[in-house]
Parts: C-alpha cells; sequence; structure tokens
C-alpha cells in the first residue's frame, strides 16, 4: 500500500469538515475512510488541531488566493466578476465546506481563516465593483451582497438540493445569478 500524502489528509479533513463539522475532523475516522492506520497521520502532523489548521490553510490558498490569482488580470472587470463567481460557485473541492465554516466560525481553528478568507474575499468584489464605477461604500455595499448571495447559494445547494435543483447543477440558474450579481441596474446602481 502507497504511503498517503500529507495532501490526501488534508483533502480527506477539508471532505470530513463539509459533511459533519469541525468534530468530523477526527484521526481515527479519517484514517478508517482512508485505509490506514493513525501512524499515518502522525507522519504529517503533530494532533488534530495540526491537521485542521493546515486544512484550512490549503482552502485559504486554494479558494482564495489562487482564485483572486486566476481572475485579477482579467481587464474588464464585469468579465473578472463572471469568471470569479462561475469558479467560485463550480469547482468546489469539497461540496458544502462554505456553509460548514460559516455554522462554526466560533471554532478557535476556524475564526481567524475564515476571517481573514471573507475579509480577502469582500475587498476584492469590492475593487472589482469600483472597477466598474460604483463609488467605495457602494461598491463595499455591493461586495457584500454578492458575497452573501454566494454563501446562501452554495448552502442552498448543500442543504436542500431536492426542493430548490437550479442550485444544483442547472447552467441557467447559474447564469442568471452570475448577471445578477454583476449587473449593476439595481438600487443605487449604475
Amino acid at each position: 500500500m502507497a504511503r498517503l500524502s500529507k495532501q490526501d489528509w488534508l483533502t480527506a479533513a477539508l471532505v470530513a469538515l463539509a459533511e459533519g463539522g469541525v468534530s468530523a475532523v477526527a484521526v481515527v475516522p479519517l484514517a478508517q475512510r482512508l485505509g490506514v492506520t493513525r501512524g499515518s497521520f502522525y507522519w504529517h502532523f503533530t494532533d488534530r488541531t495540526a491537521l485542521l489548521r493546515d486544512a484550512l490553510d490549503w482552502w485559504e490558498q486554494q479558494g482564495t488566493i489562487a482564485v483572486i490569482a486566476r481572475v485579477a488580470a482579467i481587464a474588464d472587470p464585469r468579465d473578472k466578476l463572471r469568471r470569479l463567481f462561475r469558479i467560485a460557485i463550480t469547482e468546489d473541492p469539497a461540496s458544502g465546506l462554505e456553509p460548514a465554516l460559516v455554522a462554526h466560525a466560533d471554532d478557535p481553528v476556524v475564526a481567524p481563516i475564515l476571517r481573514r478568507v471573507t475579509e480577502r474575499r469582500v475587498a476584492f468584489l469590492a475593487e472589482a465593483y469600483a472597477e466598474l464605477g460604483l463609488p467605495p461604500e457602494r461598491a463595499r455595499q455591493q461586495a457584500v451582497v454578492a458575497y452573501s448571495a454566494y454563501v446562501g447559494w452554495v448552502q442552498l445547494r448543500r442543504a436542500t438540493p431536492d426542493v430548490l435543483p437550479e442550485v444544483v447543477d442547472d447552467p441557467e440558474a447559474l447564469a442568471y445569478l452570475v448577471d445578477s450579481l454583476t449587473s449593476l441596474d439595481g438600487p443605487g446602481g449604475g
């Protein structure tokens, strides 16, 4: 049997967190899920907290820093926002992770990383909306609304896929959401 990589453990931790919250990130159940002994875990991590912190750091890097880097150079701010929202909604490596993190925002390991990610994402959105011509205060408000819509969409996809199938895999619904978030025709819009 091949030795599991640190990344295998990080991915398993994020999936477990998405499925069952912070308490689901436990060494023995993860080892069982991965088909290895606890010794494999201790090869990469000192303890469960280290695993959780490293997994969330990886999520921050891949789900925020790398995504922003992928779209930052797009010159047209509307195209930048469209691409950003499509990536965020369609390239979710651990489906349901965002709502699980929000639900555990008071956890001492989750809280600082969730705060950093939220601040960075909203700031990037605000910059893009400012590039569309909104004054800074309105750009920030639009960023908060857009981010809230994104988190809500992801939460509904996780919690009620049978009631709202549009949020699961409906290209027209996704296009409508993205168009709504990139259009400034609403109250106070341009």
